[in-house]
């Protein structure tokens, strides 16, 4: 039990630091070798398939992004029971994420393959990059099964306060993903299908070390093989939290994707651009997703040990480290933006797509990290419907709105760029309004 925290004692900021630092660490791992992808994808294929990429990722984010807040939903009720040292409901919820896992991993892989002709279309993804979006969708959608198992054995142990191990994993993934990039790309010159497929195998790896983990820890977040099956009122509980986590992650999804089908209107290079920015937004977001995550965790053990006090507390201390983390990585992302997005594609015109939306975006990520780190109480709390009405609102219904009405006057990039700092702000204002004017027994 060496590599988990009990949030329910001790200190308040090294407990949330402690957790949030490996979770740091293996978001930079996991980060450091999506971007290789795009890297490898655009130095040695080009910018074309860069785009394809680029294209594909939102797509995934939506499909992924759904079963991802579900079973944040489920590390909430695994979390609320560990901080209660309840172990029998402990095992149950565990035995059940992991059957809700399986079953979702399952259906994801047929609705990835399936509907990615009528996903790509739908954006307006150009005909040049169709085939290759296609073929990378495809087969990166073939793993699902073992993306969805990863993201449910790490739930638990984070849920567990082990945030340790899957660091350990994740590194150990990450340089398998970077060395077959390498050879299927840099050696085999292979096409962008072969980074899908790099991504397939590392994730393969990690759910294999994820899972004898699991079998073999001692405390009762244990899991069994042969008790694998589903508590149904606790199944209703996981969805009652969980569903609205993905729902919010969904709409995030859908809304980016009508943002990058406005982006594809501009062409390949502009959505190469873009894609390369995404990437090193990416990074930026590290401390916004280890902060939350802990927040989250800290929050639903304390809630269910009635820690009250401590939960204000560590909600206090996570927003105001959230907030100052990230914008200081915006300030770095604005000032060498240039050189960062000509890593990825050195194309004049693309490079100033990239820049363009760094300059506009990377001075706001304060107001990003302050909605995520309210929304990762929230849920925390059990209380996941206020943030996906908040996201529903802010980052879905004004942001398409705001480009449907924008690109009727001007077929311009930079209302791309502005949409998202702009919704963010609102974001902000509802969640601080929201805060404020709760009972006494707010966050």
């Amino acid at each position: 039990m060496k590599n988990t925290i009990d949030m329910t004692t001790g200190a308040v900021s090294r407990n949330i630091v402690y957790f949030a630092l490996p979770v740091f660490i293996g978001s930079m791992f996991q980060q450091l070798y999506n971007t290789a992808d795009s890297l490898f994808v655009g130095n040695f294929i080009g910018s074309r398939a860069l785009a394809a990429v680029s294209s594909a990722g939102y797509l995934i984010f939506l499909l992924v992004g759904f079963f991802d807040g579900v079973f944040m939903g489920a590390g909430v009720v695994i979390g609320h029971f560990i901080g209660a040292k309840d172990a029998s409901q402990t095992q149950k919820a565990v035995h059940t994420t992991v059957s809700l896992g399986l079953i979702t991993g399952a259906l994801l892989t047929v609705l990835g393959i399936f509907l990615a002709p009528v996903i790509l279309r739908l954006i307006g993804t150009p005909d040049e990059v169709m085939a290759e979006s296609l073929v990378y969708f495809r087969i990166y959608f073939s793993g699902s099964l073992v993306l969805v198992l990863y993201n449910t054995f790490t739930g638990i142990l984070r849920a567990a306060g082990d945030s340790k191990s899957p660091l350990y994993f994740l590194i150990v993934s990450s340089v398998a993903n970077i060395a077959l990039d390498f050879f299927f790309v840099g050696v085999l010159r292979l096409g962008v299908g072969s980074v899908a497929l790099a991504t397939v195998i590392s994730e393969t790896l990690s759910v294999v070390l994820c899972l004898k983990k699991l079998l073999t820890v001692e405390g009762s977040h244990r899991l069994y093989l042969k008790k694998i099956s589903i508590d149904i009122s606790l199944f209703k509980k996981i969805i009652r939290i969980g569903v609205p986590s993905g729902a919010q992650n969904s709409i995030i999804g859908f809304a980016n994707i009508v943002v990058q089908s406005h982006i594809n209107s501009f062409g390949a290079l502009a959505m190469a651009g873009q894609g390369a920015y995404s990437k090193i937004e990416g990074f930026a977001f590290l401390p916004i997703t280890s902060f939350t995550a802990a927040l989250t965790t800290f929050v639903s053990q304390n809630i269910g040990a009635k820690e009250f006090d401590r939960v204000k507390e560590g909600a206090r201390f996570g927003t105001l480290w959230t907030c100052i983390l990230a914008e200081a990585i915006g300030l770095v992302t604005f000032t060498f933006a240039p050189l960062l997005v000509s890593a990825f594609d050195s194309n004049a015109e693309a490079v100033a797509y990239g820049v363009s939306r760094a300059r506009v975006c990377s001075f706001f990520y304060c107001l990003l990290a302050y909605s995520h780190a309210l929304s990762a109480i929230l849920r925390g709390q059990g209380k996941s419907i206020v943030p996906m009405v908040v996201m529903l609102i802010c980052w879905c219904i004004i942001r398409v709105t705001i480009l449907t009405i924008g690109f009727m006057f001007a077929h311009s990039i930079l209302i791309v760029n502005c949409v998202y700092p702009i919704t963010w702000a609102l974001s902000t204002i509802l969640f601080t309004i929201y805060y404020f004017s709760a009972d006494k027994k707010r966050l």
